[in-house]
């Protein structure tokens, strides 16, 4: 007896189990939590642009919009759509036309993106990656949300009032 499904809707069911199928060779999903504004259709550029390794650590797939794994057990977890830090006395530096606000947390470093709206937020592990080669290997897909202020020094910040 022959098939009375369309060939194009065979087709289609075709590759949704191949990309079903390869998403799961690629690695556990990664539960995340979506930042607040990871709607925010300013991420969409900076999330397709993520690398697919960052410090010797493959990306996994997540399960919530703006977000990105790297490593499993994860060591890097990204999400866009983070609040926008204000002015703060933490050392932001900028890497590759990119300032992060860098907050030492003990085991983990958290850099949050400066001066870009949405802000982008990366935590990691100190032992499983450095905080050099994680800025240096997100900037090219974070600076896709364009900049709108820069970092100052203390010295070079305008006084109010």
């Amino acid at each position: 007896m022959p098939s009375r499904v369309p060939a194009p809707v065979r087709l289609s069911a075709l590759l949704a189990a191949v990309a079903l199928a390869t998403t799961a060779c690629s690695g556990r999903t990664a539960t995340v939590e979506a930042a607040p504004d990871a709607a925010d259709p300013a991420c969409a550029p900076a999330m397709i642009a993520m690398p697919d390794e960052l410090a010797d650590l493959p990306l996994r797939p997540t399960d919530s919009q703006a977000t990105a794994v790297w490593g499993d057990p994860a060591a890097v977890v990204l999400r866009c759509g983070v609040p926008s830090p204000g002015p703060t006395t933490d050392p932001c530096l900028r890497v590759d036309e990119v300032d992060w606000v860098v907050r030492d947390e003990d085991a983990n470093w958290r850099l949050t993106t400066y001066g870009r709206t949405p802000a982008v937020e990366v935590l990691f592990a100190k032992d499983r990656a450095s905080s050099d080669s994680v800025m240096t290997g997100l900037s090219s897909a974070v600076a896709r949300i364009p900049a709108e202020r820069a970092c100052v020094n203390l010295e070079d910040a305008t006084p109010v009032g």
